[in-house]
């Protein structure tokens, strides 16, 4: 019995080496086949487990890979995606800034002409990111970042009447930034929207 599962050892050796190594000279095949003799059946046992461990580990390796690669692919698409969005901001900025006074208000309360340092003003809020600089992709006096912390934060539009950027946040939101939502800023600095609510929050 001993016998049998020798030679089945031995024959099983044989083909895997020669898969091994296909071109394998007949001086290397002949050494191959002394070793190969030699061989205790648990010896030859062990040497397939570790062969199939090893494929386990470059299958995983693989899959983790692929995987990587997928986030990679989602975190540019994602990019190109609030490129995009920007894109359209613009767009619909220019639009409610083209618009004649008597068609809507923010046409004389919006844009590069106010003075942030002076008095309130309102922007809309498009995003927070830590990793992400979106800067390069937009010089619009209407866009702007400003850094707190490692994160950094988007808005735009420049607004002295809440309504208004309050409109417009809800333009941002149906275009489909989620994320909008209305900051405010006294004689240039940030500060919390509850701070300067009363009395700018009444429509004339």
């Amino acid at each position: 019995m001993k016998k049998s599962i020798s030679l089945i050892a031995l024959a099983l050796c044989c083909v895997f080496a020669f898969e091994a190594n296909a071109q394998m000279d007949k001086k290397e095949e002949k050494e191959w086949k002394k070793r190969i003799k030699k061989l205790e059946p648990e010896q030859y046992k062990q040497l397939l487990d570790e062969n199939k461990s090893l494929k386990g580990q470059v299958t995983s390796l693989k899959t983790e890979l692929g995987n990587i690669d997928d986030r990679l692919a989602d975190k540019d698409e994602q990019i190109l995606t609030y490129q995009s969005q920007i894109g359209d901001l613009r767009a619909e900025l220019s639009r409610l800034q083209s618009k004649q006074p008597s068609e809507n208000v923010a046409s004389r309360s919006v844009g590069g002409n106010i003075d942030e340092s002076q008095g309130v003003v309102f922007k809309v809020q498009i995003g927070a990111f830590e990793q992400k600089d979106l800067k390069k992709y937009d010089n619009s006096p209407n866009f702007s970042a400003e850094d707190e912390n490692g994160l950094q934060k988007y808005t735009i539009g420049v607004f002295r009447d809440y309504w208004e950027a309050d409109t417009f946040k809800k333009y941002l939101r149906e275009m489909g930034v989620k994320d909008a939502w209305v900051v405010s800023y006294k004689d240039g600095t940030r500060v919390p929207i509850k701070d300067v609510l009363e009395g700018v929050t009444k429509k004339s």
